[in-house]
């Protein structure tokens, strides 16, 4: 394959194991490759030096990177290479202390000026490392998600911050809010005017910023937001609901969910109120209709 296809622009590699032959090869032959997509099943412990060596050399035309179970299979160095990257993807559930620190580090020290789409879904913490790479963006980002079930997260509001600064084109958010990071939301809602959905979870936590989260949102919303998805573990109040669906009257709320609503806190009156906006068409659809 080698000597025949050198001018792949993407290449996939599902499974990998250090039993694909002339793979180092392949890559480097190629001219103009674009976009690599990784997916490993090798047994921890063995690791794939190569294979990063080999992408650290097509640094410069890769621009779309999808990485599953990578951690703790190939050292992540090649991050530093790719100077050209728009969408990065990366899907992790490692066991490795070694190997997060690793990724973590590498992460951190990367620069993608002209990132488009950042989406990694994992159950360690680089909520920091992720706020520190979007800091050296150009401010194209305009799909962020991230995803954790590591509980201990820390960074959160660091990030809804840079998020806040350096991507005023966002247009699909993703992220975490903790009980302290109130303060970088309304920022978030006047600096990014392009944003079409918004979905904000909680790690775990049942707090009482609900109401405030939804007042913010009522007053600083830009006119393009109408997807919204917001926490069930925090606590909403019948009237600060009501003045939220009331802020769509002039425009529809498209969609509005609430991810893992707890029956204490959410009553048949918070649903009543729902069903009364839907009946208007105010909303369009909602997880509470069902």
């Amino acid at each position: 394959m080698a000597e025949i296809c050198k001018d792949l622009n993407k290449l996939c590699v599902y499974n990998y194991s250090q039993s694909v032959p002339g793979l180092i090869s392949l890559i480097d032959v190629q001219r103009n490759l674009k976009s690599f997509s990784f997916s490993s099943h090798i047994k921890k412990g063995i690791t794939c030096e190569e294979l990063s060596t080999a992408l650290t050399r097509k640094g410069r035309t890769i621009n779309n990177l999808f990485l599953h179970g990578s951690i703790g299979v190939i050292s992540h160095s090649f991050l530093t290479s790719l100077i050209n990257l728009k969408d990065l993807t990366i899907y992790h559930d490692c066991e490795s202390y070694k190997g997060i620190k690793e990724f973590q580090k590498y992460l951190a020290n990367s620069e993608f000026p002209d990132l488009n789409s950042l989406g990694i879904y994992d159950d360690f913490l680089c909520f920091k490392e992720m706020a520190m790479l979007i800091e050296k963006t150009k401010g194209n980002i305009s799909y962020f998600s991230v995803y954790t079930s590591n509980k201990s997260a820390e960074g959160t509001g660091m990030l809804i911050n840079a998020i806040s600064n350096f991507c005023p084109k966002i247009e699909y958010l993703t992220t975490y809010l903790g009980p302290k990071d109130l303060i970088y939301v309304k920022a978030l809602l006047m600096n990014c005017k392009n944003l079409l959905s918004l979905h904000l979870n909680s790690l775990n936590e049942t707090s009482d910023i609900g109401d405030e989260l939804l007042d913010n949102l009522t007053k600083f919303s830009p006119k393009s937001l109408t997807y919204v998805t917001i926490s069930g573990y925090w606590k909403y109040s019948i009237d600060a609901f009501k003045k939220f669906f009331e802020s769509y009257r002039e425009r529809k709320l498209l969609c509005f969910n609430i991810d893992n609503y707890i029956g204490e806190h959410f009553t048949t009156e918070h649903i009543d109120v729902v069903k009364k906006y839907f009946n208007e068409e105010i909303i369009v659809n909602s997880n509470l209709l069902f």
